[in-house]
């Protein structure tokens, strides 16, 4: 890619009441070898503790550092999510959850991935218990193939070759690939869509659909394999073909052919336009 036309790169990384994780996740985005142009946590109620953890961080933290805070109503990461990507002034939105942590060259691997016409979906290196412990104890910073406490270990392997050969389109648009955890979007494309669809509450589909919005769109999807990668900190998981109360809403839209969020990204937009997210970075030097 030129670098005259390299874009801004905003993360948009989610939390909820794990602030052990999220720092992890946070220092793995700081250590990156092509850092971004900003970080924003997109926080669905977390407590106190969060953002305590947040200003501490921010005292050294290399780029802004930004914390979207919605109040604890129960699951609305939909919601969450559009206010950060509203806030974001990047070119390109990384979404990472916060139990994500991206190897260094994360960000390097996903701009190198980026391609107008689509969006990239990463995939995720899991930990069993004992590879999560490892790390929330800080005994190592990442694991590699070998290590103890990991499954899917095929996902630790970066190979830049066949993350090009990974990257081709595909017209496939099944959803059952589709994980909210590590995706990449142009921002634009996110804004034409109207982001997630703040509808959806509790459990479950609220990615899916944005994806099946956005081949309504015509956007294809690139999956990205042997690069961009990220480890999942393992915790209990809702089965993927376990029912979700947004089930109904996600059929509707493949009905309809839905293209816009009925509900969504636009509602915040305005009042980000008018008055930047603060950076933490400059709140915890006036304090």
């Amino acid at each position: 890619m030129n670098a005259s036309k390299t874009p801004r790169v905003s993360i948009v990384i989610s939390t909820y009441n794990w602030p052990q994780a999220l720092e992890l996740a946070l220092e793995a985005l700081s250590r990156q070898t092509v850092l971004p142009h900003e970080v924003i946590v997109a926080d669905d109620g977390s407590r106190e503790d969060t953002r305590a953890m947040l200003e501490r961080l921010a005292r050294d933290y290399p780029v802004p550092l930004r914390h979207s805070w919605i109040e604890d109503k129960g699951f609305r990461l939909a919601l969450a999510r559009n206010r950060a990507i509203a806030a974001t002034t990047g070119d390109y939105v990384l979404i990472l959850d916060g139990d994500m942590l991206p190897h260094p060259r994360f960000v390097e691997d996903q701009m190198r991935a980026a391609e107008r016409g689509s969006f990239v979906q990463g995939m995720r290196v899991l930990t069993d218990e004992t590879g999560r412990d490892r790390l929330l104890s800080r005994e190592v910073k990442q694991l590699g193939f070998f290590d103890r406490g990991l499954t899917r270990r095929r996902h630790t392997l970066r190979i830049p070759a066949l993350a090009a050969l990974s990257l081709r389109v595909t017209r496939n648009q099944k959803t059952s690939s589709i994980k909210g955890c590590s995706q990449a979007w142009w921002r634009d494309d996110l804004v034409a869509l109207n982001g997630f669809d703040e509808r959806f509450e509790g459990w479950g589909r609220e990615d899916k659909d944005l994806a099946v919005r956005a081949f309504h769109h015509g956007l294809m999807r690139r999956m990205l394999r042997f690069g961009g990668l990220a480890t999942h900190l393992y915790h209990r998981e809702r089965h993927e073909d376990g029912a979700s109360p947004n089930d109904p809403l996600l059929a509707d839209t493949k009905a309809t052919r839905r293209v816009r969020s009925p509900l969504g990204l636009d509602r915040h937009l305005q009042e980000f336009a008018q008055q930047p997210l603060p950076d933490l970075r400059e709140s915890v030097r006036v304090s």
